[in-house]
């Protein structure tokens, strides 16, 4: 049996999960606007490793959401997924944040367009088929009432981006599946599984989240 424990932290959603062959047995999660990440990962996977019935020992690869995202939350995630692999001396694997979410929306058809925010309107976005297969790489982007207007067939949105793109994205066939807000690492266990499978790995010790764009820290304030 192949247990893979799964550490998604790229949004406000701290989630973790075990997975048997690819099936998610346990997870545990929760999403605050205080981005609690630092407090509630290690505890969240003690718990769960506890929960599943299982040890550290019986796990055979770490997965990790890498991103695009908060650059905190994901450096949280990772920083405990690398230490976790180096102790266990035991695989990384890194999953699309993106294709995590994109493979919470159940459809058939149409294309699959998670979003997530990355301030005013930009959005850190990708473009899927039903059958989860990438038709446009990941961008961060201004949405505007141009964009995505080209797709004739359905588009599902899912992601934290409602509020603000709803107004904008307006078109027939654009639906928004507002129940599907963040990423969960229960979505990934399949995808990890897969990669585990072909040993689509990473290494460890040189592995970095992928930001998409620049962390920019706010200048020091001048004292009076």
């Amino acid at each position: 049996m192949s247990f893979i424990l799964n550490i998604e932290t790229a949004t406000k959603n701290c989630s973790v999960a075990i997975a048997k062959n690819g099936e998610t047995i346990l997870c545990k999660e929760i999403a605050e606007e205080g981005y609690s990440h630092a407090e509630k990962l290690h505890v969240f996977i003690e718990e769960a490793i506890s929960e599943a019935g299982i040890t550290v020992r019986d796990l055979v690869a770490i997965a990790v959401s890498q991103g695009p995202g908060s650059y905190t939350g994901l450096r949280i995630g990772v920083s405990a997924a690398k230490g976790l692999c180096f102790a266990l001396n035991i695989p990384l694997i890194a999953v699309d944040t993106l294709k995590t979410l994109a493979s919470q929306a159940k459809v058939s058809d149409g294309k699959i367009i998670p979003m997530l925010d990355a301030r005013r309107m930009e959005v850190y976005s990708e473009i899927f088929n039903a059958d989860l297969e990438v038709e446009r790489e990941i961008l961060a982007e201004v949405i505007t009432e141009d964009s995505f207007a080209a797709y004739t067939d359905i588009i599902y949105f899912v992601g934290d981006c409602a509020d603000k793109c709803k107004p904008i994205l307006t078109k027939d066939n654009f639906i928004f599946l507002e129940d599907i807000k963040y990423p969960s690492a229960s979505a990934m266990s399949k995808i990890s599984f897969d990669k585990y499978q072909i040993s689509d790995t990473e290494d460890v010790a040189y592995f970095e989240p992928y930001y998409l764009k620049d962390f920019m820290m706010a200048p020091p304030s001048k004292k009076q």
